[in-house]
């Protein structure tokens, strides 16, 4: 079955939703289950359910048989402010985003299993902004979503070393509106804008590494390579390369200390590689020099950022676990860049996060966050607004739930 069948199949049974599209660490999220996101998106050295192979597929041979499925609704706040007026980029404002897992322990040692869940994404809609001068029309805006469907393969080598891989078969969906003012600086302004959804298929993989380094001590390391994408014909005017959106390569380490049979504690870094995607890491700067949808035309301007995790996990009796977390990323947007940046507002970067399982029997229980990005704002050196300023703002909320089944 092709990739665009199979995305359709699950978008019919409710198990992936269109609409999920946000942003939270640039335009990845926090993290990859309600459990993981409640402690600041942790999980490289700390898998905690079948959502696991996301953020490393070692982890996956450590959790057992199980079954989870969570959802979140989530509440981006982006705002534009040029020449002192403010333009609200919330033409949605509210997403549901869905997540599920399936791991089954061959024997003690080997499991297989089955991670679906949305990478990342991005949404604006901008429904005043012709009033602001900078050629925009009403309704401009953005709609990114990737949806992976990641079957995985982990194996206990000794027992204190586990290896693992996962296959990510990847769909992509873009829109863009309201850019027809910037035809002229295409290469192909047909295929630049209004063209409806798009969508291409790539395969990549992850792979991972757990190691019980001392007692109650783990570490943790994952890498998941550039994963190329099939090119957005009609948006070929308007991304770098014809088209091209592939997704960047990232890598982390992670580690997760339980000192006692109570307290977790975790930490993960990890590095996001923007910049190797031309469309989002090239500079805006050479636009009106070097044609939209070029070869290295002009991007986004993103840099490549380092995410910082800090998870605590405390099982305060038998039914109830409560934990919070921590997320900082860097600034993905150069000030430069900020004008292009008005249909991809990915500017917060501190997370603050709060959760808790219930365990209702000793096979079923149910988990929830609750996610707060701060506002943050970044201000432009360069925007084709008369020469005023733009400050460009963002902040976020989520709520998310899930139930977890051990068999």
């Amino acid at each position: 079955m092709q990739l665009k069948k199979l995305a359709a199949v699950l978008f019919a049974a409710g198990v992936i939703a269109p609409g999920a599209a946000f942003a939270t660490d640039g335009y990845f999220q926090p993290g990859y289950s309600v459990k993981s996101v409640g402690m600041g998106g942790v999980g490289i050295a700390l898998p905690q359910d079948a959502l696991a192979a996301a953020a490393n597929p070692a982890g996956m041979a450590l959790i057992g048989n199980r079954v989870d499925l969570g959802l979140t609704l989530f509440k981006p706040n982006r705002d534009a402010n040029i020449g002192g007026t403010d333009f609200s980029g919330n033409g949605q404002s509210d997403f549901l985003i869905p997540e599920a897992g399936y791991n089954r322990m061959l024997n003690p040692r080997m499991s297989v299993g089955l991670t679906i869940y949305g990478n990342g994404g991005m949404n604006s809609g901008y429904n005043t902004i012709m009033a602001s001068g900078t050629g925009l029309a009403n309704g401009a805006g953005v709609d990114l979503q990737q949806l992976f469907i990641s079957p995985s393969f982990a194996w206990k080598v000794t027992p204190t070393q586990t290896i693992g891989v996962a296959l990510n078969l990847v769909h992509e969906s873009f829109r863009a509106n309201g850019l027809d003012n910037f035809k002229a600086y295409s290469a192909n302004g047909n295929a630049m804008t209004g063209n409806g959804h798009d969508s291409g298929d790539g395969v990549g993989v992850r792979i991972g590494w757990i190691g019980r380094v001392a007692p109650g001590l783990s570490i943790g390391a994952t890498y998941q390579p550039k994963t190329h994408i099939s090119r957005l014909s009609q948006y070929a005017g308007l991304f770098a390369n014809g088209g091209n959106m592939d997704i960047p390569g990232n890598y982390g380490i992670g580690m997760a200390w339980t000192p006692n049979q109570k307290l977790t504690l975790a930490a993960d870094i990890e590095r996001i590689q923007y910049s190797g995607v031309a469309s989002v890491g090239d500079t805006s700067t050479t636009f009106g020099m070097i044609p939209l949808g070029s070869s290295n035309g002009p991007g986004f301007g993103w840099k490549d950022i380092t995410v910082e995790k800090l998870g605590v996990a405390y099982q305060l009796n038998a039914a109830l676990t409560l934990r919070a977390g921590y997320n900082h990323c860097d600034e993905p947007v150069n000030n430069a860049d900020v004008f292009f940046n008005t249909i991809s507002p990915g500017v917060v970067t501190d997370h603050l996060t709060l959760g808790a399982t219930y365990a209702l029997s000793s096979s079923i229980e149910v988990s929830a966050d609750y996610v707060h990005a701060f506002k943050k704002s970044v201000t432009g050196t360069m925007t084709r607004s008369g020469g005023f300023g733009e400050v460009l703002s963002m902040s976020e909320d989520s709520l998310g739930v899930s139930v977890g089944y051990r068999f």
